[in-house]
């Protein structure tokens, strides 16, 4: 008896264990490459598990956040996927690079042509977005994943503030804060011209020093080795003054 009920209990200890050792499933989530600043343009990749032990993931569909239409949705060829884009009319017209447009691509869809992603792997799925708006700290994608046993995972709930994280939670990409710096960015870079401007002054003024003390130094030589030319001919010219006297001398005394 004593044996039995020790054996129960260590079953369900070892299943606790199991339960809470057990990583959380994964999801179907979008980050960006860098940084994703509001009003400006990033690449996202969509990232892609596999959950299943028996099937393969052979399609996947995003949609993109329709309170917040892109102007520009252009994927990434990927090796092994054909991609489709949808377009469908507005609501309202988005302003892109001073044009209106009332239309825009609001579904990307990737078809495996071969295995897709196997048991065990994960894929990423890299989009080129923008401009990203403004007045939002974030987009939600709503994606499809579907199986090649024809099992089909929507990953389409929203996060509600306060409460615990769905199921199937929707993608979500978080924007930062928009790169206002432009006038500082000038202001910087006119800054920097200036600097190396006065540092290019001061490396011909550096040179023309150095150039007018080589010039002055090869004057100081020149002047030098004329003396010094003056002054051996004249030592010169007295050696031999010299011997024609003591030649005389001598003749005269023989």
């Amino acid at each position: 008896m004593k044996a039995s009920r020790i054996a129960a209990v260590g079953a369900v200890a070892g299943t606790a264990v199991l339960v809470l050792s057990s990583p959380a499933f994964a999801h179907v989530t979008v980050q960006p490459e860098g940084e994703a600043a509001k009003g400006g343009y990033a690449v996202v990749d969509f990232k892609v598990p596999n959950e299943r032990d028996n099937a393969s993931t052979t399609k996947l569909e995003v949609t993109m956040d329709t309170d917040h239409p892109l102007a520009s949705v252009m994927p990434q060829p990927v090796e092994g996927w054909d991609i489709k884009t949808t377009k469908s009319k507005l609501d309202e017209p988005v302003e892109s690079h001073g044009e209106k447009l009332t239309e825009a691509v609001t579904k990307v869809t990737w078809t495996a042509t071969g295995d897709g992603i196997e048991p065990g792997y994960f894929q990423k799925f890299p989009v080129s977005i923008g401009a990203l708006p403004e007045d939002s700290d974030e987009l939600v994608f709503k994606a499809i994943q579907t199986y090649s046993n024809k099992e089909v995972v929507r990953w389409i709930e929203v996060q509600q503030e306060g409460q615990e994280e769905p199921d199937t939670p929707a993608p979500v990409l978080e924007l930062t804060a928009a790169e206002d710096g432009s006038a500082d960015a000038h202001g910087s870079s006119a800054d920097a011209h200036g600097s190396s401007a006065a540092a290019a002054d001061d490396t011909e003024a550096a040179a023309e020093t150095t150039e007018a003390a080589s010039d002055d130094s090869a004057g100081s030589t020149d002047t030098t080795a004329r003396v010094l030319g003056v002054v051996g001919i004249v030592v010169g010219a007295a050696g031999v003054a010299y011997g024609v006297l003591a030649g005389r001398r001598r003749s005269t005394t023989a």
